[in-house]
């Protein structure tokens, strides 16, 4: 029988919220209550679960969180407004702008007008510049979260392959330069694959970790990974099904066949989903922390 490592978010993320108690509590004993202003724009649903998911845990932590909530067709200069507002307000120490953001507002120009030092997404080209040289300010959360999962369950990056699928700013390219820096935990030999890239199974095929951020569902299956190799799924999609709900979830990695050749994967929900929320708790947490200094 093969055995295949289930690597839990869930396990990981709680690992991370007992190892900030002591620095939330400092934080507290200099009156300082982290916070984090979250702002969202429309009523997308995956927004707004998410918003709702990290609205619970800052509460359950005791950290203050607000979220600024404007109309799908609000202005570019209101919602750049808001985000001056929350800059100027000591109270918060990260502001968060769910993604994506209606058409007619340009995202470059709304993440460029959040303060590179309260922009705990990490997306910033400031924070993104500090990341591409090795010496990050802010990590954004989905590609920390996956280093520190990879840390906690201690695999090794060093002189392994690892294939990156996809090559968005949120998650793609952060994830190829955080595996591939010269740094403890990483030192990979990293390729990174995207829709330009022809037969991408030739690559997958040789890679000891493939961390898979696509958005297609069961994307990945049996055929086009080494046996033993380590998956990482960052997707998280909605297939409709006859369930009572109407849909399930599920990841870009075709689950059902890869545990039977694949060493460890991580599930979809409770994988990389609750590492994110704890990144962003933490990145808070840190910006809160250089206030002090």
């Amino acid at each position: 029988m093969h055995n295949c490592t289930i690597l839990s978010g869930k396990e990981v993320s709680d690992h991370v919220y007992r190892n900030l108690q002591d620095r939330v509590e400092l934080l507290f004993e200099n009156n300082i209550r982290p916070g984090l202003a979250a702002v969202l724009v429309g009523e997308n649903p995956a927004s707004k679960i998410y918003i709702k998911m990290k609205t619970k845990k800052f509460h359950n932590l005791g950290l203050k969180t607000e979220t600024f909530k404007l109309s799908v067709d609000c202005s570019q200069e209101e919602l750049i407004q808001v985000i001056e507002k929350i800059n100027n307000d000591s109270s918060f120490h990260g502001i968060l702008v769910q993604l994506p953001l209606p058409n007619h507002i340009d995202s470059n120009s709304i993440i460029n007008s959040i303060h590179p030092e309260k922009d705990v997404d990490g997306f910033h080209p400031e924070n993104a510049g500090l990341l591409s040289i090795g010496a990050p300010r802010f990590i954004p959360c989905t590609p920390k979260g996956v280093m520190r999962m990879l840390e906690y369950y201690r695999v090794k990056l060093s002189g392994k392959h690892v294939v990156v699928l996809g090559r968005s700013n949120i998650v793609g390219r952060p994830m190829s330069i955080l595996t591939s820096l010269k740094t403890k935990g990483a030192n990979g030999t990293t390729t990174l694959c995207h829709s330009g890239s022809s037969d991408i199974e030739k690559f997958t095929k040789i890679a000891d970790i493939v961390i898979v951020a696509l958005g297609v569902p069961n994307y990945l299956t049996k055929d086009m990974i080494k046996k033993d190799a380590i998956l990482i799924d960052v997707g998280i999609n909605r297939v409709n099904d006859n369930s009572e709900k109407g849909y399930k979830l599920c990841g870009d990695v075709f689950w059902e066949e890869v545990i039977e050749k694949a060493k460890a994967v991580t599930p979809v929900p409770g994988g990389v989903g609750p590492m994110t929320i704890a990144m962003l708790v933490e990145n808070t947490v840190e910006a809160a922390e250089s206030t002090l200094k």
